[in-house]
Formats: structure tokens, sequence, C-alpha cells
């Protein structure tokens, strides 16, 4: 009985990894979706739709983008870890997938989904954050605004992309660093937290310098500091916040992810196909005119990457305890 039972168990085991094997062969055979965890027009959006465009030119099968925003990306991240791992649902994220389930531990909540649930394929970019506010604010200077926040504690706002997602962890940083009360105002995605801003809705928002260069370069936003180690090459006239005496860095990465377990010649083929689309043109230009230098890491080094990011926010959430 039991030799009969393993034997089955060994034959269908054995079956499974022959069929695996045989998909990988002819991976990929139809379409790709890449799950978008934020509304369109942020930072993983517009990193997303050239990335899947250089892909499609050289995996020969579709890509389509599907934007699942909300809960700071939660949402699409959760659905994107519960994806079959066979290499047809992929997902574009941000630091959130870190700082979630840190933030879910720090609260006490039960976490959507952990970290360990995806398979790193390739880091596209990594830009750190910046403080914006509308070109007409009374606000010259970091300085301006700090001394106003901290005279009327919970009268200026920003916009984020949800608790705990990347903007609102960048802020924050900045708040507790500097000592700020400010009111938080959650959006689904970077287009809206910049959207709010510009119709002042808010009064500030933290972004990378790619996802606002075009309301910069019209006249309607400024940028206050940068919360990089270094002053940018791009605003070499912008101070750091840590050259001002408010010390945090925040940097904002877009990786490509797929689900755990997904059979490793079919990673192999999407890193391959990762780097080759890093280095098209139209992933090249349309990074280029969004003023973001790519940073591009394959997946062990993006692993490594990974581990000490997440070391890093730990420490530094930790630290901070519970915002809201």
């Amino acid at each position: 009985m039991k030799l009969s039972y393993f034997f089955k168990a060994g034959m269908t085991t054995a079956a499974m990894l022959i069929s695996m094997c045989a998909s990988a062969q002819t991976y990929p055979d139809h379409s790709l979706t890449i799950v978008v965890p934020f509304t369109p027009g942020g930072v993983s959006d517009i990193t997303a739709r050239p990335l899947a465009a250089a892909m499609t030119a050289n995996l020969g099968q579709p890509i389509v983008i599907d934007n699942k925003g909300g809960a700071g990306g939660a949402i699409g991240m959760a659905l994107a870890a519960k994806a079959k791992p066979d290499g047809y649902t992929l997902m574009m994220a941000l630091p959130s997938m870190i700082t979630i389930p840190i933030s879910d531990r720090i609260s006490g909540r039960a976490s959507s989904f952990q970290i360990n649930q995806f398979k790193p394929i390739a880091r596209l970019t990594a830009d750190p954050t910046v403080l914006a506010v509308r070109a007409d604010s009374p606000w010259k200077t970091l300085a301006d605004f700090v001394r106003d926040a901290r005279a009327k504690p919970g009268t200026i706002s920003y916009s984020s992309s949800g608790l705990y997602g990347t903007t609102h962890v960048a802020m924050e940083i900045l708040s507790y660093a500097a000592n700020l009360k400010m009111v938080h105002v959650p959006y689904s995605g970077g287009g809206l937290q910049v959207n709010a801003l510009l119709g002042g809705h808010v009064d500030a928002t933290m972004q990378t310098p790619g996802a606002i260069a075009g309301q910069i370069a019209g006249g309607k936003l400024k940028v206050l500091a940068t919360m990089s180690k270094d002053r940018l090459a791009s605003m070499p006239d912008v101070p750091t916040a840590t050259e001002l005496g408010f010390k945090g860095e925040f940097y904002l990465w877009t990786g490509l992810f797929a689900p755990a377990n997904t059979p490793e010649p079919v990673v192999s083929r999407l890193r391959a196909s990762a780097k080759e689309a890093a280095n098209h043109p139209i992933f090249k230009n349309a990074m280029t005119g969004l003023n973001t230098p790519i940073q591009y890491l394959d997946s062990d080094d993006f692993s490594r990457f990974i581990v000490e990011d997440t070391k890093r926010l730990d420490t530094v959430l930790t630290s901070m305890g519970e915002i809201k």
C-alpha cells in the first residue's frame, strides 16, 4: 500500500516536472501581463510601459499592463503574489513591497503578502525622492517649509501613494528628522498625487525627479530638497535634506518580479529579456525623456540589494514606530 502510494506520488511529481520543463522550452507561447500595483501615471507605471514594449520586441509576445491600485500598492502586490508561477504574470514594484510587510508587523496587522513570495528578475531604476511644491507656493526653501510646518502643526498637507507606500515613507522620514506634523492625504497612484498638488488639494508631495520632470520644466512645480546622499546632477542647485540638517535618504527603485517558484528556465528567459530590454532604444529613450537614469541590476545582484534595503528600511521604520 505504502509503496504503491509513494510510487504514484513519485510518478505524479515526475509528470509535473516534465510538464514544467516542456512549458519552459516553449515559453512564452502567449501574451504576458505586468501587474502595476498603482494607478496610471506613477513611477512604476511609466517605467513598466516602455519596458513592456521593449520586452515584447525580444520575447515575441505582447505584454499587457494591468494597473491594480490601492492600499499603497498592497492590493496589486497581493494579487501578483498569488498568481500562477508560470512566467505569464509579472509585477513592477517599488520599495513599498518592503515597507508594507514591515509596517504591518509594527502595527500588529496580518500582512496580505510577504516579499519572499516573489522572485526578483531585475532592478531598472533607483531614483531619490524630492520634496515638491507648487511654483506659486510661498516656500522658496526647505527652511521656509519647515518653519511654517512647525508654526502651524497639522495644517500643511501632502499627497502620497497610501499608508506606508513609498512616497508616504519618504515624507515621514523627512517629517521625523525635522519634527513636523503634517496632514497625510493618500491616493492610489503617482499621477493622482501630482494632480492633487497641481490642483491645490494638497500643499506638497514626495516624488522622483522623473515623475514630475514635465511639471518642473513647465514651471508648475519647484523642488525644495532631495532625499539623496549627494546633490543630483540634474538639479545641482537643489540641496539635500541632510545638508540642511534633516538627515534622511530615500531611494525609489523600480523592479520587475515574478511569483516565487516560477521555473528557473522561465526565470532565465525573463532575466535575459529584461536585460536586453533595458538596453533597447524604446526603454532608454523613455527614461532619458523622464530624466531618470537606468540603474540596472540583474536577478542575483538585485536579490542582494533587496536584502540590504530591507535591513535599512526595517531599522528606519522600527525607530519611527507606527505612523498614520
